[in-house]
Order: C-alpha cells, then structure tokens, then sequence
C-alpha cells in the first residue's frame, strides 16, 4: 500500500508545481495570494469531507486504509492548536514559494524548495541530542550516507545559484526563446526558493517535536494521527485562504481571473490530495511498516518529474550546466530520503 501512495503523492504533488506555475501570472503582482485562496478552498473542502466521514466511520480500522486516508478524520480543536504552528510554518514556506514563481524557472525552483528536507535532519539531528525523554525515544542518526547526501544538495544548491548567476544573458535569452516567459538575472529570484526551503525545513523540525513532546516518560501533549494532522494543516490552510480573500478583496482590492484562473485550482487539488498521501506514508514510516521508508525517497523524487513537466508543458530550457547542478541535488535527495530518519 505504502508504494501505491508514494506514487500518487509523487504524481499529484509534481502536478501541483507544474499547474501552480500555470496559474500563477507573471503580471499579476497579486498572484501568491490568489493561490493561497485556491488551495486554501480545495483543502478546505476536504477538511468538511473528512470531518462528515469521520462522524460515520467511528473506527478507521473497520476500513479500507485507502478509503480512511480520504474520508476519515479524528479531528478535535485541541489536536488543531498543537499542530497550528506547524501548519502555518509549512504555508508560510509555500506562500514564499507562489511568490517566487514569477521570477523564476519552475526547473530551477522546485529543486532548490524540495531540498528543505536536508537542512530540516540537522537541525532535527542537533535537537535530538538535548537531554529529553522524548528525543530518545524518537533518535535522529546520521551515517555517512547521509552526509553525503547534504554535501551534495548543498553542493547543487550553491552551483545552481553560481550558474544561474553567472550565465550569459545572451545564451540565457537564447535558451529561453521556445518558452512562454523570459527571465531575467536576479538575485531575489534565486533568494525566494532558499527562504521557502529554510522555512519548510523549520516545519519539519515542528513535526518531529511534536512526535517527540508526545511521547517518552515526560510527554505532556497528546499523540496526533495522520488524520488529525492532516486535517489540521487543511483546516488552517482554510483559515489562511479566507484571509487571503479578504486581503485581496478590501485591501488589494483585486479580485480579477480570482474564481476563472483554472491552473490555481487544480493546483489545489493535486497539492490537496498529495498531501494526504504523504500524511500516510509519513506515518507508515513511524509506524516501522516494513519498506515504507523507500515511499519517502518516491516522494522526494517529485521535484524531478515537475522538471520533466516544466519541459513537456511550458517549454523550459535550461542549459547543461543547470541540468548538471540540478542532478546532483536531485542526487542528495534521494539519499537522504535512503538513510535519513526525518
């Protein structure tokens, strides 16, 4: 089961960074917002689902795991305020990254964002040293593979922004001449997705405190499930949509392509959808569910399927230089999510 979910996650979250890329307008200054209405609606919209489905399913057991993955929640007010800040880490980070695809090439960006997992199992390392019940129970290793692994996102990283920098403007307006956007240099653009992977990484240390806060002799929270936690971070992203309407609607006042933009709803959807399925692969691996941990390396590998589809569907050209620097990220990726515990 957990290789089935993998593989939807993988395909409905690289779907969301190719529709999200086509929804958000270069023109439209207030294109960030407009998404996080849109994916705030399709979550929200799920969130009523689930919390129908979990007033008839009573026990998620007496189900098809499938079927309890998409319509059952045991969702409370309380499990909502502890998961609160963690959620809202996680949308704060996708919020900077709708920003930052005005500016930049979704083959460049989806890389740099979805190495967030690299800088989240140092910090998560460093943590799980404290002297906390907790933290021994949930323990943090790093072998050399996993250095490894940071080594080369980290090497891509900065290679890419050394590239990307530095690359003739001549030979950039060239390869970019099949594509339906031009962009030019800018160290903001570049700037966006590092601030993305920064605060998403903070979002995965949130989760692996609250999986720690909420176990060992000195536990003083209560254990959330999937379900709760999903729920949770969609019923927040709800919160945030509505807030986003009101921002564009009294103080931005721009409401325009708000409801008619269909590349930001469907990029809710997938974004929507790939979400619950991480949720339980996630929980699968804490679980010990025997060869759940390779669905986690599955997952991490949407960022190069979304540059498969920035190729396919928005005509990006990058050159070999790029395409290099990208592959090894993409290469540290996949050994992280081989060897690390986060």
């Amino acid at each position: 089961m957990w290789f089935l979910y993998s593989i939807i996650a993988l395909v409905c979250w690289s779907g969301s960074d190719l529709f999200s890329k086509i929804g958000t307008k270069q023109d439209d200054k207030n294109s960030h917002w407009k998404m996080i209405f849109a994916v705030g609606l399709m979550m929200g919209l799920h969130f009523i689902v689930t919390l129908i489905g979990g007033a008839i399913i009573k026990d998620p057991e007496s189900v098809p795991k499938f079927v309890a993955s998409l319509f059952y929640t045991d969702f409370t007010f309380d499990k909502f305020l502890i998961y609160l800040p963690v959620a809202f880490v996680y949308i704060l980070a996708m919020f900077f990254g709708y920003i930052g695809l005005r500016y930049i090439e979704l083959s460049i960006s989806s890389p740099i964002c979805n190495s967030s997992g690299s800088l989240a199992l140092i910090l998560c390392f460093a943590i799980s040293k404290l002297p906390y019940s907790g933290f021994r129970e949930n323990p943090i290793e790093m072998g050399w593979e996993s250095i490894i692994g940071v080594v080369l996102v980290a090497v891509g990283i900065i290679s890419l922004g050394f590239v990307e920098n530095f690359e003739d403007e001549e030979l950039r307006l060239k390869r970019q001449e099949k594509s339906n956007k031009k962009y030019a240099k800018s160290f903001l653009a570049l700037l966006i997705p590092v601030i993305y992977l920064i605060i998403d990484a903070l979002g995965g240390v949130g989760d692996y405190l609250i999986g720690a806060f909420s176990s060992g002799e000195d536990a003083f929270i209560p254990e959330i499930s999937e379900y709760a936690a999903n729920s949770s971070f969609e019923f927040t992203f709800l919160i945030l949509g509505v807030i986003a309407f009101l921002v564009l609607k009294f103080r931005k006042k721009d409401t325009k392509n708000l409801f008619n933009n269909k590349g930001m709803y469907i990029a809710g959807f997938f974004e929507t959808i790939g979400q619950i399925f991480y949720m339980a692969v996630m929980f699968m691996v804490n679980s010990g569910v025997k060869g759940s941990a390779a669905g986690m390396v599955i997952i991490s590998a949407y960022c190069a399927l979304s540059v498969v589809w920035s190729a396919i569907f928005l005509k990006e050209r990058l050159s070999w230089k790029h395409y290099l620097t990208i592959i090894i990220t993409f290469v540290g990726i996949v050994l992280l999510g081989i060897f690390s515990d986060v």
